[in-house]
């Protein structure tokens, strides 16, 4: 298949000429993860609305967000097979379709019971949107352009965790929390129509038949891991609804490891992580992913409880680390050449470790004005490490093989996540007892940054000589002289 064509098949004849392969599976990437990635912050800043409205207090609104993430969590694992059963297009326009549509309905909802279903049904779409639509922008992009493609897709994954506290908050503000969901509609609806008329397909090898078991053991195993992690800071780690369905999700999994590796038809296709480069990414995202998400989540909390910010303004206090994202997004495609993946991932690591540690520092005696800048930093030293992980992850996957390798590294990402939160939450609430609510925060905080360094530290497996072999066996012609560079400027 050439990743150059500007149009692939089912693609709109009176676009085909118009619209830029490149060009139509960004667009819709970006739309697509935006709503999805936004959408498991923005509702949070609305369920107090949202109880008050169905009579419900926040300990019986959990369905609400544990329905979304169990949906998202049994079918991310079921993402590669559907793609290359039916292709890039077809996967990603219905999982489209039904998170918008799903969007719709939530904002309809009467009742707890009916918007926990719809939710579910959000989570389904979801599940599918980040590992389809990453796939797609593997098989657009040749190894040696991922890094410049980066700098717009990082968008969604940098600004909507952030943007989500922010816009949710106004949005509850000033009309209701109906637009939580409505604010999806439009998105949703032209990424549908742009997607229709311009998306190229990009066939999968095709898979013989469904691996039922796979998927129950896979699906099921992942959400009962997550629901555990989820639940475990409100009730507790020694909790028999906590360890009952974390080991029984731990046993499914590692159940699943095992049929996949020996069925001739497995759902996921394990063997992939056989690729030594893959593999130690994966391990690095791990933890940088945990502490990145636990610091989002401890935050807000803090500056809520510690300083007295309300809702929309300590949303706003945390977007400066979008725009450290950003600003990594773009630096990364300029040095990568010249320092290679594996400083730049050690780089990050550490930067990311000690701005953890100064906004513990600054936890004790806080500076208002030094918060901002910190997590500008924060956001900048996790985007280097990020960009540079996930280009690196996939350079020596072969196109055959992307469907499952997204799909192993968005189950990662989603555990990774659910593990950060679980760890942060579950440390704030017991060192709370002894030293109170704010004193909690500081070694909540110093836990994380250990989390980055031990990252930083595991970064330095990555071997840059696989990632400047994988560009010079792919890079097209015009990118060869980078490539010829990379390799004269990193000896490993």
């Amino acid at each position: 298949m050439n990743p150059q064509r500007p149009a692939g098949p089912g693609a709109s004849p009176r676009l085909a000429g118009r619209v830029s392969t490149k060009v139509a599976v960004c667009g819709v990437f970006v739309a697509a993860n935006f709503m999805a990635i936004m959408d498991t912050t923005i509702v949070n800043v609305a369920l107090p609305a949202i109880g008050h409205d169905f009579g419900v207090d926040l300990s019986g609104l959990s369905s609400v967000n544990i329905g979304y993430l169990v949906a998202l969590a049994v079918f991310i694992p079921v993402s590669g097979w559907l793609t290359n059963r039916f292709g890039t297009r077809r996967t990603v326009l219905t999982a489209l379709l039904l998170f918008t549509v799903a969007s719709g309905l939530c904002a309809t909802a009467d009742s707890l019971e009916a918007l926990t279903g719809y939710r579910i049904l959000q989570g389904v779409g979801g599940g599918l949107l980040a590992p389809v639509g990453m796939t797609m922008m593997l098989r657009a992009f040749p190894v040696a352009e991922r890094l410049r493609a980066q700098q717009y897709v990082m968008l969604p994954t940098t600004v909507a965790p952030a943007l989500g506290p922010v816009l949710g908050g106004w949005l509850v503000d000033t009309a209701s929390w109906h637009w939580v969901f409505l604010v999806n509609l439009p998105v949703g609806v032209l990424a549908l129509l742009f997607g229709a008329a311009a998306l190229p397909d990009f066939p999968g090898p095709g898979t013989p038949r469904f691996d039922a078991l796979g998927f129950v053991l896979a699906g099921g195993g992942l959400a009962a891991v997550l629901y555990a992690l989820t639940t475990a800071p409100d009730r507790g780690w020694g909790n028999g609804g906590t360890l009952g369905p974390l080991a029984g999700g731990v046993a499914s999994l590692a159940v699943m490891v095992v049929w996949e590796l020996r069925s001739r038809h497995p759902l996921i296709e394990l063997r992939v992580a056989k690729d030594q480069l893959f593999r130690t990414t994966q391990v690095v995202l791990l933890p940088t992913g945990a502490a990145f998400m636990g610091v989002l989540y401890l935050y807000p909390q803090f500056l809520q409880t510690g300083l007295g910010y309300g809702a929309l303004h300590s949303g706003l206090a945390t977007f400066p680390e979008a725009l450290g994202m950003l600003t990594a997004s773009q630096i990364v495609p300029r040095v990568h050449d010249r320092l290679g993946p594996r400083l730049l991932m050690v780089v990050g690591g550490i930067g990311a470790a000690l701005i953890i540690s100064v906004l513990a520092t600054l936890m004790t005696t806080p500076h208002p004005l030094a918060l901002y800048p910190s997590m500008y930093l924060l956001g900048t030293s996790v985007g280097l490490l990020f960009a540079s992980a996930q280009n690196a992850a996939f350079v020596t996957i072969p196109p055959s093989r992307t469907a499952d390798a997204t799909t192993l590294l968005n189950m990662q990402r989603q555990t990774a996540g659910a593990f950060g939160v679980a760890l942060a939450g579950t440390l704030t609430a017991s060192l709370a007892r002894p030293t109170g609510a704010t004193g909690a925060y500081p070694t909540a905080f110093l836990a994380l940054a250990g989390l980055c360094l031990g990252a930083s530290l595991l970064a330095l497996r990555i071997s840059d000589r696989r990632v400047r072999e994988a560009y010079e066996a792919d890079a097209p012609a015009s990118s060869s002289a980078k490539a010829s560079r990379l390799g004269r400027n990193v000896e490993r």
